[in-house]
C-alpha cells in the first residue's frame, strides 16, 4: 500500500509519523492530498521538522499555497528562506521570489548571500529592474559587492532588461570572470542585435584563454550569421573541429543556421544530412535559406522530408513561394495549412499577403483582407501596412488610400508605402502632397520614404522638384544617397532627354556605380536613342556582371535597331552558350477567381480560337480609327508583315480580347504584365479603352498604366 493511500484511509484521530508524511511529499500529490498532508503536520503534538517545513514548501503543487505557508511561518531562517527562493526563482511565476524578499526586509529577518543570486534571477526572469536594483543596493550593503555570483547575477538582470552599457560596466569591473559571465555578456549582445559587439568580445574572451562552451559558440555563429560573416563562422566552425569538441544538436543547428543565413547553403546542407535525427527548428532554417536564394525545389524537397510540421515551416514555405515568383502556390499551400486545422499567425499572414500583392490580383487581394480582419489581424500595423502595398500592386488605389485613412496609427512604413503606392501608378502630386503631410505629422522620412518621393518625380517628369528633394535629403533630413537613390536621379534625368546631368551624376558619385546605375542610364539611352552612350552603359554594366541578361538584350536590342545583323547573331550565340535567354513576356489576368496566363503568340488556351478572332475585330475596328501597328519594337530581323504580326500577338493583347470576351460590359479590365509594356501595346490599350468604352488597367515591371476614354495616366511618359 502506498504511503499516499496509508494517509487517505487513515482514522481522523491518527497522525502519520514525520517519516510517513516525508515520504508521503515525495509523491506527485494534488492539491486536495496536499492540503490533507499539510493539515496532519499542522495537527501533530511536535513542531515539524525543518525538513518536513522545506519539503512542503518545494513540493506544492500551487505555489500561492507554497506562499501562504511560508507567510504563517513566525521566523523563517535562511536554511528554510534561501532554498524557497531559490524554488521560486525557477517556477513559472519568478515575481512570486520578489515578494517573499519583500516580507522577509519588511520584518527584519535574515538573509544570506546565497539568496542574492536566486533574487537576481528572479527579477531578471520578471524583468524587475527596480527590485533588482534594489536587491543589488542591499547586497552592496551587506558587503557582497565583489561576490562573482552576485556581480554575475546583477549582470544578467541588465541584460535581461536590454541595458546593455549597466551590464558591461558590471561585466568590466568583475575580478573573476568566468565561462557562464562571458556567455552571459555574448548572449546579450546577440539578444539586442548587438551582433559586431559580441564577436568583439568572443576576441577579447579568447585572448584572455577562456575556453568557450557549445552555448557560446551558438551565440557567436548566431551573430556571425546575422552579419553576414561568412569568414569568422568558418573559422568558429574549423576552431571546433581542431580542438575536438562534441558538436551536440544545439551547436550543429547554430552551424546550420548560420551557413544558411551567410547562403553557403552547401555546406549547410552537408551538416543537415549529418543530423540524424533532423528536428523542426534546423529544417526550417534550411528551407528559409534555400528561399533567400530563390531555390524553391531545393526549398520544397527538405519541407517534404520533414515527419512532423509546424506552422513555422508551413509558413517558411508559404513565404519561399510568395517571394519566387510563385505566388499560386503560396496560397494553395495556405489553403492546405487551413485544411490541417493549423491556425496561422501574424507572420503567415503577412506572406500570403505578400504573395497577392505578387500576383496582383485584386479579388485575391480582397479575400486575403476579409481573412484578416475576420481572424483578428486587420488591427496590427505590420498588416496595414502590406495591405496598402498589396492593394497598389493589385491596380487599386482607392483601397490602398483606404486602408491608410482608416489606420489608427501610423509609422513611416505606413506613409512610406502610401507614398510608393501614389508613384508607382503615375500620381505624382499626391505622392508629393503625402510626403509634406507626412513632415507635418512629425514622422521622419527615411531612404525608404526619399526613394518613393524621387521615383515619382521620375516617372512624372518632375526634375526641378526631384532637384529639391535630392538636395533636402542631405541637407535637411542628414540621410547619406544609396545607390538606389542616385538610381532614381539618373532615372529622373535620363527620363527627360538631360543625359549629360545623368552622366554627371554617375562620375560624381561617392562610390562605384552598380548594376542599378548602369541600368538606369542604359534604358534612358535606349528611350532617346543614344545608340553610342548605351552601348557604352551596357559594356560597363557587362564588366560588373558578365551575365546580366537585360545588358545583353539591350545590347541586342540596339546592334538590331541599327540592321546589325552579324552582331545581333554573335550577341544572341553568345547567350545560348551561357544559358542566357531574353524573358518571354507573360500577361496574367483573372476572371471568374481563375487567373489565366498568356505568352506572346500563345495558342495554348482553350478559348485561342476565339481570342485571336476577338483580336482580329479589334484590330480592323482601331485602324478604321487611324491606328497602325508599331513594328520599331520588333527587334528580330523578319519581313514587314510578319513583324506586324508579332508586334500584335503580344501576350497582354492576348489577355485584354480574353477579358472582352469574358469580363462584364462594364467592368474594368486589369492585366498584370512581367515585363515593360511596348509603344505598340500602350498605343493600343489607349484606343480600345476610348472605341469600346472600357477602363483598363495594367501593371508592367516598373508601373501602373490606368487607361480611360484614350488617355493613360501616365501621359505617355513612361
Amino acid at each position: 500500500m502506498s504511503a499516499v493511500s496509508q494517509l487517505t484511509i487513515s482514522s481522523p484521530s491518527a497522525i502519520p509519523t514525520p517519516t510517513i508524511l516525508l515520504k508521503t511529499l515525495s509523491y506527485p500529490l494534488s492539491l486536495t492530498h496536499f492540503k490533507q498532508v499539510h493539515a496532519q503536520v499542522l495537527r501533530s503534538t511536535h513542531p515539524p521538522s525543518h525538513s518536513l517545513l522545506l519539503k512542503l514548501l518545494l513540493s506544492s503543487p500551487s505555489l500561492p499555497y507554497s506562499l501562504s505557508i511560508f507567510s504563517h511561518l513566525p521566523n523563517p531562517l535562511p536554511p528554510l528562506s534561501t532554498p524557497f527562493l531559490r524554488h521560486l526563482s525557477r517556477s513559472s511565476n519568478p515575481q512570486f521570489a520578489l515578494l517573499v524578499y519583500q516580507r522577509l526586509r519588511n520584518e527584519g529577518m535574515p538573509i544570506d548571500r546565497f539568496a542574492f543570486p536566486p533574487l537576481l534571477k528572479a527579477a531578471a526572469r520578471a524583468g524587475g529592474l527596480a527590485e533588482g536594483k534594489e536587491i543589488h543596493g542591499f547586497g552592496l550593503k551587506s558587503g557582497l559587492d565583489s561576490d562573482p555570483f552576485v556581480q554575475t547575477g546583477v549582470m544578467r538582470l541588465y541584460v535581461s532588461c536590454r541595458r546593455l552599457l549597466e551590464a558591461r560596466l558590471v561585466f568590466d569591473r568583475m575580478s573573476y570572470r568566468d565561462v557562464v559571465a562571458w556567455s552571459i555578456m555574448i548572449d546579450g549582445y546577440c539578444q539586442s542585435e548587438l551582433f559586431d559587439d559580441a564577436l568583439e568580445l568572443f576576441e577579447e574572451m579568447k585572448r584572455d584563454n577562456i575556453e568557450a562552451d557549445n552555448f557560446i559558440f551558438s551565440s557567436v555563429l548566431s551573430a556571425c550569421g546575422h552579419v553576414g560573416n561568412l569568414d569568422y563562422g568558418k573559422a568558429v566552425h574549423d576552431y571546433i573541429i581542431q580542438n575536438d569538441r562534441v558538436v551536440d544538436a544545439h551547436l550543429r543547428c547554430a552551424l546550420v543556421t548560420m551557413y544558411t543565413s551567410c547562403g553557403c547553403m552547401d555546406m549547410a546542407q552537408q551538416l543537415y544530412d549529418q543530423m540524424m535525427p533532423k528536428n523542426m527548428v534546423v529544417s526550417t532554417a534550411m528551407i528559409s535559406g534555400y528561399s533567400r536564394h530563390g531555390r524553391v525545389l531545393d526549398a520544397r524537397l527538405i519541407f517534404d522530408q520533414m515527419v512532423e510540421k509546424d506552422l513555422v515551416c508551413w509558413s517558411a514555405m508559404i513565404s519561399c513561394y510568395a517571394e519566387s515568383d510563385q505566388p499560386q502556390e503560396a496560397l494553395r499551400f495556405f489553403n492546405e495549412l487551413q485544411t490541417l486545422g493549423i491556425r496561422p499567425d501574424q507572420v503567415t499572414v503577412l506572406s500570403v499577403i505578400s504573395a497577392c500583392a505578387h500576383l496582383g490580383v485584386l479579388d485575391k487581394a480582397k479575400w486575403i483582407h476579409v481573412y484578416a480582419d475576420k481572424n483578428g489581424f486587420g488591427g496590427a500595423l505590420a498588416v496595414n501596412n502590406a495591405l496598402i502595398d498589396m492593394y497598389a500592386k493589385c491596380g487599386s488605389l482607392e483601397r490602398a488610400r483606404d486602408v491608410f485613412e482608416r489606420m489608427r496609427s501610423r509609422n513611416v512604413i505606413s506613409w512610406s508605402s502610401m507614398i510608393n503606392a501614389f508613384a508607382m501608378h503615375g500620381d505624382a502630386n499626391n505622392a508629393l502632397s503625402f510626403f509634406h503631410k507626412m513632415k507635418e505629422a512629425g514622422v521622419e522620412p527615411n531612404r525608404v520614404t526619399f526613394v518613393g518621393v524621387l521615383y515619382a518625380c521620375s516617372h512624372a517628369g518632375l526634375v526641378e522638384e526631384g532637384r529639391k528633394i535630392f538636395a533636402s535629403m542631405i541637407n535637411e533630413h542628414m540621410i547619406t544617397p544609396t545607390h538606389e537613390h542616385y538610381g532614381c536621379m539618373v532615372d529622373l534625368f535620363g527620363r527627360a532627354n538631360l543625359l549629360r546631368e545623368a552622366v554627371e551624376i554617375v562620375e560624381t558619385m561617392p562610390f562605384a556605380p552598380n548594376v542599378v546605375i548602369w541600368g538606369s542610364l542604359m534604358s534612358a539611352c535606349r528611350m532617346h536613342a543614344e545608340t553610342e552612350l548605351g552601348e557604352s552603359a551596357a559594356k560597363r554594366l557587362l564588366e560588373i556582371k558578365p551575365d546580366h541578361h537585360g545588358a545583353l538584350v539591350l545590347l541586342s536590342n540596339i546592334y538590331a535597331k541599327e540592321r546589325k545583323w552579324q552582331d545581333v547573331g554573335d550577341l544572341r550565340q553568345l547567350m545560348k552558350e551561357r544559358g542566357i535567354y531574353k524573358e518571354r513576356g507573360c500577361s496574367r489576368i483573372e476572371l471568374n477567381n481563375e487567373v489565366h496566363e498568356f505568352l506572346v503568340a500563345d495558342r495554348n488556351h482553350k478559348q485561342a480560337d476565339e481570342i485571336y478572332k476577338t483580336l482580329d475585330e479589334v484590330v480592323s475596328r482601331l485602324k478604321s480609327g487611324g491606328y497602325a501597328p508599331n513594328i520599331g519594337s520588333v527587334l528580330v530581323d523578319l519581313e514587314e508583315e510578319e513583324k506586324k504580326e508579332v508586334v500584335l500577338w503580344h501576350s497582354e493583347k492576348l489577355a485584354l480580347c480574353y477579358g472582352l470576351i469574358n469580363g462584364e460590359r462594364d467592368s474594368c479590365i486589369r492585366i498584370i504584365k512581367n515585363l515593360r509594356v511596348c509603344e505598340d501595346c500602350h498605343t493600343f490599350m489607349k484606343l480600345v479603352s476610348k472605341v469600346y468604352g472600357r477602363e483598363i488597367v495594367v501593371r508592367d515591371r516598373t508601373r501602373f498604366h490606368h487607361y480611360r476614354d484614350g488617355v493613360c495616366s501616365c501621359r505617355d511618359y513612361w
